[in-house]
């Protein structure tokens, strides 16, 4: 059995017991908007506070099943009692005295852990950042150092982070350049996942306008993430590795999102037996404390001293949360996901079979999606954002991502009984989701949203019963 606080939470949760917003998120949000950036995306108007497990509650008291996970980040769970433990222990003995310029012992340790796990045939190195997005940065200085060269490929639909180095190799939404100016330049990118995306990266691009010799590396999403949870074709990731080969390129594997055990195994390369040259890490390394990793083969990671370094990376309490986080992956979670993301594909490819406005269940692990379509049968960002928005209302947190696909990235200590609950509110959606293409958004505080919450109180009530 899974070592969290789930079972006490679920008797309870799903549960709706105010209109959504609540009077407490309302005046929250209100004094949010008076300060905070407008860059923030912010879609329904959730205001946590506090997790456990797979549950969040709101200011106002309402529980709501998270599948979720802060982004693919609580990956054992919110607030899991190790983790806090592990916290608490380190932060009453030292927060911080950076690992640029110092020696501790939580950062040493984790850093043998890593380079345990990783997927090398030789030995490697670590360097700790604070998020994904500086994992690529690091990245992309370290691969153009050793290789001497300048160029990079990535791919359409791509996401690698948002500063400008980041931004650059990035391939998602247009909003996320539009108005920045220049970025950096040498970078290419191709279709994501398929071969005919590389017959033309070697055929047309190595032959005319990207000459591979000035190629430093090849960035990829083993899965990728933001641009849909696409699984790419078979035999995809292997061409990849045998390209970098060719040409003296390296392969450079972001497992921000797909990595730490979300798909079933440490890194979702692994599914593929594809040995990288280097591996970005962040998000669920350290269950919510910001942490990331750039892991290399040690070959590579000769820059000198002082050429790359950041303050708060490798932070001692960040580093003591991670190594709790490694442990119980080991021990029960990888495990869990793997069962676990079985139930929800099958269960999702059931509601497939049965409703025509969703299609392609598809993931590994608890890495997993599906996409909607309109009543043509094309992909429906409409309808998928009304169904992620509804499903708010019914106490079930769902992200987007990609054109028209909703992701399912619930923390890895999710239950058999979590992933019914959540298939059960989305078929509820699915039999009323709205028969017009046209957008029809909730109307958050409106009387249609009170009427929302109020049915889906006593639609959860009666499912429990």
């Amino acid at each position: 059995m899974l070592s969290t606080p789930n079972d006490r939470a679920l008797s309870q949760m799903p549960r709706i017991i105010t209109a959504l917003p609540g009077p407490n998120a309302k005046a929250l949000i209100d004094r949010d908007r008076a300060v905070s950036s407008p860059s923030y995306t912010r879609g329904y108007p959730l205001v946590v506070a506090r997790g456990e497990g797979c549950t969040i509650e709101d200011v106002d008291g309402n529980l709501f099943l998270d599948m979720t996970a802060g982004i693919a980040v609580t990956a054992t769970g919110h607030s899991h009692p190790q983790i806090v433990r592990a916290i608490q222990e380190q932060a009453s003995q030292l927060i911080h005295m950076s690992g640029t310029d110092f020696y501790y012992a939580p950062m040493v340790e984790l850093g043998e852990m890593l380079v345990k796990l990783v997927p090398f045939d030789q030995s490697g190195r670590v360097f700790f950042t604070n998020s994904g997005t500086e994992s690529t940065e690091g990245a992309i200085k370290l691969a153009r150092y050793y290789t001497r060269r300048d160029r990079l490929i990535a791919f359409l639909g791509a996401f690698h982070g948002r500063t400008y180095g980041a931004m650059s190799l990035t391939g998602s939404k247009a909003v996320q350049r539009q108005g920045f100016g220049s970025l950096l330049p040498g970078i290419t990118h191709i279709p994501y996942g398929t071969h005919a995306s590389l017959d033309y990266l070697e055929q047309s691009l190595f032959t005319s306008t990207v000459p591979p010799e000035e190629v430093a590396a090849i960035i990829v999403e083993p899965i990728q993430g933001e641009g849909g949870y696409i699984v790419p074709e078979a035999g995809f990731l292997e061409r990849i590795r045998q390209i970098c080969d060719r040409y003296g390129i390296l392969m450079i594997v972001d497992e921000v999102q797909s990595g730490i055990g979300r798909t079933g195994k440490f890194f979702a390369i692994e599914h593929w037996g594809i040995i990288p040259d280097i591996i970005n890490l962040a998000k669920g390394i350290a269950s919510g404390l910001p942490l990331g990793a750039i892991l290399a083969r040690s070959e590579l990671m000769t820059w000198p001293s002082g050429s790359h370094a950041t303050t708060f990376g490798g932070n001692p309490v960040a580093c003591a949360a991670a190594k709790v986080t490694l442990q119980l992956l080991e021990t029960e979670l990888l495990e869990n996901a793997r069962q676990r993301g079985e139930e929800l594909i099958a269960g999702l490819q059931q509601l497939a079979e049965k409703f025509d406005c969703i299609s392609n269940p598809r993931g590994k692990g608890l890495m997993v999606a599906i996409d909607l379509f309109d009543v043509e049968g094309q992909l429906d960002p409409n309808r998928r954002n009304w169904v992620v928005d509804a499903a708010f209302y019914r106490g079930l947190l769902l992200l987007g991502c990609g054109k028209a696909a909703i992701r399912f990235c619930p923390p890895l200590v999710i239950t058999s009984k979590q992933i019914q609950i959540a298939l059960d509110i989305l078929a509820q959606l699915l039999g009323e989701i709205p028969g017009k293409k046209q957008k029809l958004p909730v109307n958050y505080g409106t009387i249609f949203g009170r009427i929302i919450a109020v049915a889906s109180n006593m639609r959860v009530s009666i499912n429990k019963g």
